[in-house]
């Protein structure tokens, strides 16, 4: 196989070390140099030294969860290319594990061209990518805190959440603050009601009945006052990312007009991604690289079922919960896109689906910068050849045992 690049340095990196192994091409023979170093600031220096003394132009890497980012960060810059590369697209042959030998063939199947690089956004992003991250886990947080509400009221016998649609709504936030103050007749609870829910309140009364003790108090004190201390952290958080994302302002403005996307939703999608399609040559490009597109498996001839591979789990779920909010929209595009598919494969993969689609969308938006235009929820049924839809419904009428006749409108 011919080679692309003459001088590559292949790193394995692990917590401590990292081990680097030069491959340098030279008057038609290959000579190989290998070295160990640590993964501090200082030691990463002399890596660089040692790499630049051998001429190296191409130095690659794999994604080792986050010990690569101490290595990679400091060599940003020094090289003419700096890759990442998938730990799964370049696994070593079975029987030659070891630290020197994974250097060697990283190097080998970089400079003849077998791996592709990472993608790794702008400094600046990455700051962004890490807040949005870390937002995500107290939102994830804040999600389990109520669920554990919940259940100590159940335990209560307080069935609060089978007449209100969620727990800490102001109507539910007061009676909590009521009963943890030491409040137990139920119509007491009930009567501080607010607005829709007053309508409600005979149910509130059975619902409010229970044996609330003491204990049950002290544990939604600390709980509420957990998700009090939730809200405030994401707060500081939208405003950290709000600030980082600033000059992306009208970026994330076009992606907001996606049906179903939010603020915090083109915030994680241009956080995970850059923002720069042009890293993306076509839309199914970012579909897969997203890993929302098709899989393909054919072997013989024959096509066989593949199951969505695992992508980034952070703009995944992103995309997931803006493909749901979507599908519940009335008259538009996503939403009858998600019917269509869920009548024959079901919720999941539509709702998969639906959110490809948004990809696709969101590549168009920021390739054109125009915003997103909605085809409407009738367009699969403006796309149908009305003769082939009238041929087919009479047929079916017939088989019903119907005779029809057809007399077109005026």
């Amino acid at each position: 196989m011919r080679r692309i690049r003459d001088r590559v340095a292949g790193l394995d990196v692990h917590r401590d070390t990292v081990v680097a192994c030069a491959q340098l091409f030279e008057g038609g023979e290959v000579r190989v140099e290998k070295a160990r170093f640590k993964t501090t600031l200082p030691a990463v220096g002399e890596l660089a030294g040692w790499l630049a003394e051998r001429e190296v132009t191409t130095v690659a890497m794999e994604s080792t969860g986050v010990y690569w980012k101490p290595v990679f960060y400091p060599l940003e810059g020094l090289f003419e290319e700096l890759w990442l590369c998938n730990a799964q697209h370049v696994k070593n042959v079975p029987g030659r594990k070891t630290d020197m030998a994974d250097a060697e063939w990283l190097a080998d199947v970089v400079a003849h061209g077998m791996v592709r690089p990472s993608l790794i956004p702008a400094e600046p992003v990455r700051a962004v990518r890490e807040t949005t991250r870390y937002r995500k886990t107290h939102i994830t947080m804040r999600g389990q805190e109520i669920q554990r509400l919940d259940k100590i009221l159940q335990d209560a016998g307080i069935k609060l959440s089978s007449v209100a649609s969620t727990v800490l709504s102001k109507s539910g936030r007061a009676m909590l603050e009521a009963l943890i103050a030491g409040e137990r007749d139920p119509e007491v609870l009930a009567e501080l009601a607010l607005t829709r829910m007053r309508a409600k309140i005979p149910q509130l009364i059975d619902a409010l009945q229970g044996r609330f003790g003491a204990h049950h108090a002290m544990l939604c004190r600390q709980i509420l006052d957990h998700i009090d201390f939730l809200d405030g952290q994401i707060a500081q958080l939208d405003e950290a990312v709000v600030e980082g994302l600033g000059p992306f302002e009208p970026a994330i403005d076009l992606l907001c007009t996606i049906v179903g996307w939010q603020s915090r939703t083109a915030e994680v999608f241009f956080a995970e991604t850059g923002g720069d399609m042009s890293k993306f040559p076509t839309a199914p490009h970012l579909a897969s690289w997203t890993r929302l597109a098709p899989g393909n498996h054919e072997s013989a001839g024959k096509r066989r079922s593949v199951s969505q591979r695992p992508g980034n789990s952070w703009l995944g779920r992103a995309l997931i919960e803006a493909a749901r909010a979507a599908a519940r929209t009335k008259d538009t595009y996503f939403a009858a896109q998600y019917r269509r598919i869920a009548r024959h494969r079901g919720p999941n993969k539509a709702t998969v689906a639906v959110a490809h689609s948004m990809v696709v969308a969101a590549w168009h938006i920021l390739t054109t910068g125009e915003p997103y235009h909605d085809p409407g929820g009738d367009y699969f049924q403006r796309r149908r050849d009305r003769d082939h839809e009238t041929r087919r419904l009479v047929a079916q009428l017939e088989k019903l045992g119907h005779t029809v006749s057809l007399d077109p409108a005026a």
